[in-house]
């Protein structure tokens, strides 16, 4: 059982606990246990084999947390949880993913009108009964009416990052059998959305068939949902994410590969060009409709080219536009994650960070990269022990120092500094004038009304030493939407000001949305890509931000830190 998982059932535990109103040592404990396995580097599981370890060895896990998680371990559920699942139905915890409800509101749904599902809360909210309740009113029921649409509309989907390690431990394995050729995966993955429904993987090779056996015996298949000569289908992991495999010839996997990446609007566009040149395109292959000759097949390239486009990256590939740009060679040289020379958004042990300063440094500089930015939280965000001013100036004062020592990269010193209520900044400006680089972030006050919303990032773009929006939307994919405030108004100033707007690569942003990227280009906005990291690892993640960027159509002329060294550090200092 994978960390995650375990982490889950602790947190969700805690959460029924809470709302059965139980003790709150007991229910910090059990959230505290969560996140120390959540984070903890090595499998939990390979931990408890080890006749030398203990789990107790682990910060926030003691002997009965221990237990606990050995039980998971061993039964894949625990006598606490199951106790409360007779307590209160399952659904309660799907009533938790609601944004505006907190395990005490559940618990005075169920009391008071015996709410056990999002079906239920819906109906209350319709009959106007939320607002009857005691800390409730009429904004929340609307609130909560329109959290209960953007859940379902995200139900059973899965991050891009979830579905690409899935992928990559299924290429892998399948990759190491015999007679196995080609494994790609297909679909929205391959086209980078940012949340995916399902996995195809497309197999080549004369093993391939022995793909689908291994699929649907795979320890991790929890349900086998069909199996045939060409194509197996499970249910995978304790997420349940449905993976199908197909098992294809070398003469047709480009025309299969092409058919299910998709996207439909964009499939049924060129199907319907192909029939207007006297050709059918399938998953086969693209033949002559008089004599039924292959004409392409084998190589997605050629599918395209004898339909008359240039080959069209996956990650463009939505019908907006990029058909169109195909024929007329017009297509733009993308982004490529190669292109990234500096990481400009990362924290550190001095606020919520897991790795020092040093040892961000050299992860950074292990990845080859000639820049980084440090950029701690400021002291609005109190949980984190954010920089206050005589921190912020202490902190530049030893980047200046350490850069003097000879490191493989230079380090900027920065600050994610909160963009408060008002639009003001969080840290004075005689202050901030001594780091490199600013980002200014939104991290409370998301509720605002539109109007105020838009003022509070104008203003915020008027500070002298704002660099990078971060995270523009405030969104948190499959949790939180985006807060709603005038986009044009606000990307049309951070261009005028010279203020970059950030591709957080963070798999649970990945803020801007591709969209709003691409609409930001037009206004003549510049970007920063970054990856927000709290932990070494995490700076693995530019490559989301890199592919969110190549569907927003970003190239590598349009992202500040693709810049080398002295050219990115005259920008920063440059800004109008």
């Amino acid at each position: 059982m994978e960390n995650k998982e375990i982490a889950r059932l602790l947190s969700e535990t805690a959460d029924l606990m809470e709302v059965a109103g139980e003790d709150a040592f007991r229910i910090r404990s059990y959230r505290n246990g969560a996140a120390a396995v959540a984070s903890y580097p090595e499998r939990i599981t390979d931990l408890l084999c080890n006749p030398d370890r203990k789990v107790t060895e682990i910060a926030g896990i003691g002997k009965g947390l221990a237990s606990v998680i050995a039980e998971i371990c061993q039964r894949g559920t625990f006598e606490r949880r199951e106790q409360m699942l007779s307590k209160y139905p399952a659904s309660a915890l799907e009533l938790l993913k609601i944004q505006g409800l907190g395990p005490k509101s559940i618990a005075l749904l169920y009391e008071h009108h015996g709410v056990k599902t999002v079906d239920d809360l819906e109906r209350i909210c319709r009959e106007q009964k939320l607002r009857e309740l005691p800390r409730m009113g009429a904004k929340l029921e609307e609130k909560v009416l329109r959290s209960i649409e953007a859940y379902r509309k995200t139900a059973g989907r899965f991050l891009l990052s979830f579905g690409r390690r899935v992928a990559d431990e299924l290429r892998d394995e399948f990759l190491a059998l015999p007679g196995i050729e080609n494994v790609e995966a297909a679909g929205s993955l391959r086209r980078g959305r940012e949340t995916i429904g399902d996995l195809d993987l497309l197999v080549t090779g004369p093993g391939s068939a022995e793909t689908l056996n291994r699929l649907v015996k795979h320890p991790k298949a929890f349900e086998t949902l069909g199996l045939g000569a060409n194509k197996a289908s499970v249910k995978f992991g304790v997420e349940h994410l449905q993976v199908d495999v197909r098992a294809l010839s070398a003469e047709n996997f480009g025309a299969a590969l092409q058919y299910f990446t998709g996207s439909k609007e964009h499939n049924v566009v060129l199907r319907t060009n192909a029939i207007k040149r006297g050709l059918t395109l399938n998953e086969y292959g693209l033949f002559a409709i008089e004599t039924n000759e292959r004409v392409a097949g084998g190589d997605e390239e050629e599918v395209y080219r004898r339909l008359g486009y240039d080959w069209i990256p996956p990650e463009l590939r939505e019908n907006c536009g990029e058909l169109e740009a195909a024929q007329a060679h017009l297509l733009p040289k993308l982004l490529e994650l190669t292109d990234i020379r500096g990481d400009l958004h990362m924290h550190t042990t001095a606020t919520d960070g897991k790795a020092s300063l040093r040892e961000m440094a050299d992860a950074a500089a292990a990845r080859g990269y000639q820049y980084i930015a440090i950029t701690d939280h400021s002291k609005a965000l109190a949980m984190s022990n954010g920089l206050d001013e005589k921190r912020v100036v202490e902190f530049a004062q030893e980047v200046r120092e350490l850069n003097r020592d000879g490191l493989p990269l230079r380090i900027f010193s920065g600050l994610e500094c909160d963009i408060l209520r008002d639009g003001a900044m969080d840290i004075a400006e005689d202050a901030l004038v001594e780091l490199d680089l600013v980002i200014g972030s939104v991290h409370s006050y998301m509720n605002l009304e539109p109007p105020e919303t838009t003022d509070r990032l104008l203003r915020a773009l008027d500070s002298p030493s704002l660099r990078i929006l971060g995270h523009l939307t405030g969104r948190l994919l499959l949790q939180r939407e985006s807060y709603v405030f005038d986009f044009d108004r606000v990307a049309a100033k951070a261009a005028e000001r010279g203020v970059c707007l950030e591709v957080n690569a963070s798999p649970e942003r990945l803020d801007l949305p591709s969209h709003l990227v691409r609409t930001a280009k037009r206004k003549g906005c510049r970007f920063t890509i970054s990856t927000d990291a709290h932990r070494t690892t995490h700076l693995d993640n530019m490559r989301f931000g890199v592919i969110t960027a190549r569907r927003g159509w970003l190239e590598a002329s349009d992202v500040l830190n693709t810049k080398p060294l002295a050219e990115f550090e005259a920008a920063i200092k440059a800004r109008s």
